[in-house]
């Protein structure tokens, strides 16, 4: 099954996704890893990329898909995956279908993870990173911690500069705009499903079982 992990920053995209590979056992496929991986192993899109990047140029919609293109024709996704990060508008979730269709594949189910805006902010806010492992921790809750160290290594924690409310604020309201959109390019096709964010992971993960037991083919075809 191909399944898209869609939602806005702070939605537990990452956690879920997790979870999805443990019970499914299919690999998870995100924006980021991809960059990285064809950046060190110099693929052609990769290479392509680096030239923008290096620039401090926006990477063209026509690069990206390239990368996800070379990432999406390994042989360990032949089975299914879980894309997180891609697409994030229209002309990118075209390219997908389009670059899964040479393949006579499809994307299967779209889980569209939800949540109020205060509570994306809460938890983007209240989240740190400890400098040494990079665990996550909330400030309300998540791992054991004590004080600003952190519970697995004892290395302190710190909070990214880009998690502050108003720069949270401000990349809710580019999702808004840039990447909410593609919703509508996947609802007509009967393959969005709309998944309540609020609650525990358990809870969130709960609903996303029942969304692909009852939606399309079974995982693995």
């Amino acid at each position: 099954m191909n399944i898209v992990l869609f939602g806005p920053p702070g939605a537990g995209k990452g956690t879920q996704a997790e979870k999805m590979v443990a019970r499914y056992g299919l690999p998870q496929v995100a924006t980021g890893d991809m960059f990285r991986a064809a950046l060190a192993n110099r693929t052609p899109m990769g290479l392509e990329a680096k030239k923008y990047m290096d620039s401090g140029a926006l990477v063209p919609d026509e690069v990206v898909e390239g990368v996800v293109a070379e990432r999406l024709a390994a042989e360990d996704v032949r089975d299914g995956f879980i894309l997180d990060g891609f697409p994030r508008n229209a002309h990118q979730a075209a390219a997908l279908d389009e670059m899964l269709a040479r393949r006579g594949r499809r994307v299967d189910l779209v889980l569209n993870l939800r949540a109020d805006e205060d509570e994306l902010v809460r938890r983007i806010s209240g989240r740190r990173v400890c400098r040494d492992c990079g665990s996550n921790y909330q400030v309300t809750s998540g791992p054991a911690r004590t004080g600003d160290v952190c519970g697995s290594c004892g290395g302190e924690l710190y909070q990214r500069e880009d998690d502050n409310e108003e720069t949270v604020r401000n990349r809710l309201q580019v999702y808004r705009e840039q990447t909410e959109p593609v919703l509508d390019y996947y609802k007509p096709q009967g393959k969005l499903a709309d998944i309540e964010g609020l609650g525990s992971p358990e809870e969130v993960f709960g609903r996303i079982v029942e969304a692909i037991a009852t939606t399309g083919p079974a995982v693995g075809e």
